[in-house]
């Protein structure tokens, strides 16, 4: 075996590099969204074993809707991208290139086997460049076609030196390649084939027979005229080791997939649900049109599913002869590789192998696939198809006459597949570019043209993204997606009205009821969102709850483990004030899986519902502990905490909101609750800190405003929460305890009377039965010594809350001032002590009014609403009376107090920050 040289590597290297380079500026696309961007299995926080219980999407292998497409060796690698860049596009396609060039060195180590050294650089220069490998290559999913055949050429090449001197085994390199093919199964199903290219290599190269030289000596042995040759038998112990491994592997994939088949639609492959002869005819036609792929990748497409190839329902379809023409040639070169001895005839009969057994799991024969072509899964077999072209090549060039056409012939071919490779590349840079290029081949795909919605619609171009989505149901009018699809962008554009009628038509055309037979066996997963999607769309109108709530439990009765339907009825249950049923729901939808943290934190709301902290609390838990990052978990399980009045939380709480606001820098309802939560702990700066910070990302921040303006208040510092108030009341003039705190501290503070009554009488203006406004005009119409009107306006106070014994006791305190101001006018002026004592008098009278104002203060609430923020609290003021006013007991103090506290106590509304629609 020869090795490969410092040169054919460095050339193989350069060629990789010149064809590819522009992928590392392509993302993201097409399946790569599945398999990166939504895949949990990719973030550390998730168990590793989990790799190995879900399939290559992320799914568990025992739900229905999984792929069965068992590759934990290859989202390994995902993770390890993952690990050291996250979601950076460039580093998982610099991966895939380097695989890439690997696998093309390791096949110029094969190639030497059956090729001289010439030749098997130019089946690796023409491997390397083909365009057919950009969706493998360029597409970040394509790496499990990559890492599997590494091992896969390994194996065999551990293969190739299991025999000894004089036909001996050799036993180590066949544990190896059993290793090595089990290693190349678990990054991709289709490496196990590389069994059947060892055994043929083992018959017939290593060996050296030829058909029919085995079936002379089975004739001789069936006729008992000889024996099995020791040779033979030492053969057959090596095959039968190795098809017992492979059996052993079958039987262990098996497991894994709980011998379940995935289900898949007759849009993903309408072939394979098609009655005979059309299923067998299409299925034959698909092999001479992949082989088409690989001699002329002119027009490449990354989706070939629904009606890209129509299905070949007559044996009069001219397609036909395609098929034909194709089986004539491949079972010329069968035989010829088979009954002929020779290199020629060993090389051919290695490349058929190498383009026949990887294929046969994607060829529809033994079991149905997702696809109907796919471009991807012709990596293995394109090997083949190079050291064919390289032996023909060879054959030309050694003819002195075709020698220099060979020569140009050659480079053309390398020159104009690198450029279309290159070309190709930049189709993969967006989802929009990949779908478009897709188009230009074939217009008769529904999908694509769904594709080229979705693009746009995570563009935010609803209107273009609907036009794509119409013609996909033009071009299929029974795909439900595709009207599911319109349905959702009409929802998008606010045309409510036209999204209902799209999924109605979606609903008609989902399978109906036979007697006897399940949905499950019959309807796509994805295909029964069309009762979800519907059913929230119609919730919106509070007189259509209970049609909606029909509509999941229609979704539930047709599939019973459809988990998403539980869920969404839990919600709508809830909405309905069903709190009990919708604890039913989610406890249901837990039996189907119990690791969705969405699941625990929906619960952990509905116990809020029920007046359950405790229970509340303990799901909020578990939802972290299966998702440490949950935001609204975080969020929601610090609020809980905090409204508790539990000191021994507060740690905790205040943990969750700096992980929260760490996930989420941007939503200034973190720093506003960890701001109260310092406020709760006395710590003034501390919460002044967070309360500018929640401020200055949203400037109109209701609560912040006030609580900061608060803040500043109960710490002296009045003078510096007016112009924070002047802000609150500029985005919310109605703001009632803003206008009361506002007046408060002008009057106090500023001694600006007017402008403390034109606070108050606002406050009566928005609401004229407000207690605490009305109380605080009376005091201004006091210190305007406007005492008739003042009293009026206490007696009108003290009609509202005639219960509140401090507004009584004002009233007689400004009636005792008017009954000794009219009894001082009813006598004549004294002398000048008589007049000093007339003043003293009237000082007094103001000294007294203090007392009415101060107190008064006391009852001013602290508190405002804020969207998802639940939260008390309790604003405490100095009373700055004169030294002359009376002391009060303390039984009075005490019931001030106690009616100060049941004033300002007042429970926000709990409201999650995101729609959970």
């Amino acid at each position: 075996m020869a090795d490969v040289s410092l040169k054919e590597a460095a050339l193989i290297v350069g060629v990789v590099a010149a064809c590819y380079w522009n992928s590392l500026f392509c993302g993201f696309v097409f399946d790569d969204v599945s398999a990166i961007l939504d895949n949990k299995d990719l973030h550390p926080s998730t168990p590793l074993k989990n790799l190995f219980q879900n399939d290559f999407w992320g799914t568990p292998m025992s739900e229905e809707r999984s792929h069965k497409s068992y590759r934990p060796l290859t989202v390994l690698t995902f993770r390890l991208n993952y690990l050291f860049s996250e979601l950076n596009a460039v580093s998982y396609h610099f991966l895939n290139l380097v695989f890439h060039v690997v696998v093309c060195v390791v096949f110029l180590k094969v190639c030497k086997l059956f090729l001289d050294n010439r030749s098997s650089v130019v089946a690796s220069l023409l491997f390397a460049v083909h365009p057919i490998h950009t969706e493998a290559v360029t597409g970040v999913v394509g790496r499990a076609e990559l890492l599997s055949s590494i091992f896969f050429l390994a194996a065999f090449l551990s293969y190739t030196k299991s025999k000894g001197p004089d036909n001996t085994i050799v036993w180590t390199p066949i544990a190896v390649t059993v290793f090595l093919v089990a290693v190349a199964t678990l990054c991709k199903e289709q490496g196990i084939t590389v069994v059947g290219i060892c055994c043929v290599y083992e018959v017939f190269i290593a060996q050296g027979y030829t058909l029919p030289v085995l079936l002379d000596t089975a004739v001789q042995i069936l006729r008992g005229k000889g024996s099995i040759p020791f040779s033979m038998l030492q053969t057959l112990l090596k095959l039968i080791v190795l098809m017992f491994s492979t059996l052993l592997l079958v039987v262990v994939r098996v497991q894994v997939i709980q011998s379940q088949l995935p289900v898949f639609t007759r849009f993903d492959n309408p072939a394979a649900v098609s009655p005979s002869p059309a299923r067998q005819l299409t299925f034959n036609y698909l092999l001479p049109v992949n082989a088409w792929l690989l001699l002329n990748p002119s027009e490449l497409c990354c989706d070939w599913t629904m009606g890209t190839i129509p299905l070949v329902e007559s044996l009069l379809d001219v397609r036909n002869v395609a098929t034909l023409t194709f089986f004539c040639f491949l079972g010329s070169l069968i035989v010829f590789s088979l009954r002929y001895p020779g290199d020629s005839s060993k090389t051919v009969l290695m490349a058929l192998c190498l383009i026949v057994l990887p294929f046969i799991p994607a060829s529809n024969l033994f079991f149905p696939v997702g696809f109907v072509v796919a471009e991807r899964v012709l990596y293995v077999p394109s090997m083949g198809f190079c050291i064919l072209v390289a032996h023909g090549w060879k054959k030309l060039s050694n003819k002195s006459v075709l020698r220099k056409i060979s020569w140009i012939c050659l480079a053309a071919v390398l020159f104009t597949h690198a450029l279309k490779t290159l070309h190709r590349n930049w189709d993969w840079e967006s989802e929009y570019t990949l779908f478009m290029s897709a188009l230009k081949v074939n217009k008769n795909n529904a999908k694509l043209w769904n594709n080229v919605g979705h693009a746009l619609e995570n563009e935010k171009n609803f209107e273009r993204a609907l036009q794509f989505f119409i013609q996909a149901t033009q071009v299929q009018p029974d795909d439900i997606g595709a009207h599911m699809n319109v349905g959702r962008t009409y929802k998008n554009l606010n045309k409510t009205k036209e999204a209902e009628e799209s999924y109605m038509i979606a609903k008609s055309l989902m399978p109906q009821i036979i007697p006897g037979k399940k949905y499950a066996a019959r309807v796509a997963p994805n295909h029964l969102n069309v009762y979800i999607n519907l059913a929230n769309l119609i919730r919106a109108n509070e007189s259509r709850l209970e049609e909606a709530d029909q509509l999941y439990r229609q979704a539930i009765s047709m599939r019973p483990d459809f988990k998403q339907a539980y869920i969404s009825r839990g919600e709508l249950l809830l909405k309905m004030n069903k709190p009990l049923k919708a604890k039913e729901a989610y406890l249901r939808a837990l039996e189907l899986d119990r690791t969705n943290a969405d699941l625990w934190y929906n619960l952990a709301i509905v116990y809020i519902e029920l007046k359950d902290p405790t229970e509340a609390l303990k799901n909020f838990n578990r939802a972290l502990e299966l998702n440490p990052t949950h935001k609204l978990a975080l969020f929601n399980s610090a609020l809980l905490m905090q409204e508790s009045g539990d000191a021994r939380l507060r740690p905790e709480a205040k943990q969750r909101l700096l992980h929260y606001v760490k996930e989420e820098p941007q939503d200034a309802n973190g720093y506003f609750n960890l701001g109260m939560l310092a406020m709760d702990d006395k710590k003034d700066m501390e919460a002044e800190a967070w309360m500018k910070k929640a401020i200055r990302l949203q400037p109109n921040f209701r609560s912040a405003l006030f609580n900061l303006a608060l803040l500043y208040s109960q710490t002296a510092k009045e003078l510096m929460a007016l112009p924070i108030l002047e802000d609150l009341l500029r985005y919310y003039p109605d703001h009632t305890k803003g206008l009361i705190l506002k007046g408060d501290i002008l009057m106090n503070q500023k001694k600006d009377i007017v402008g403390a009554k034109m606070c108050f009488e606002k406050i009566l203006e928005l609401d004229p039965n407000n207690v605490q406004g009305k109380h605080n005009l009376c005091v201004v119409y006091f210190e305007e010594r406007d005492l008739i009107k003042a009293e009026k306006c206490l007696v009108e106070t003290l009609a509202l809350a005639p219960h509140e014994e401090y507004i009584q006791r004002h009233l007689n305190i400004v009636r005792s001032k008017i009954a000794s101001l009219g009894a001082t006018e009813e006598s004549s002026l004294p002398a000048d002590g008589t007049a000093t004592a007339a003043a003293e008098e009237k000082k007094k009278s103001f000294q007294n009014l203090k007392e009415v104002k101060n107190e008064q203060k006391t009852t001013q609430t602290t508190l405002d609403d804020n969207k998802g923020h639940s939260k008390n609290k309790k604003r405490t003021e100095k009373n700055n009376m004169d030294k002359e006013t009376p002391k009060k007991s303390t039984k009075e103090i005490k019931d001030i107090e106690k009616k100060r506290v049941a004033a300002l106590k007042r429970l926000e509304e709990i409201e999650r920050i995101l729609n959970g629609e």
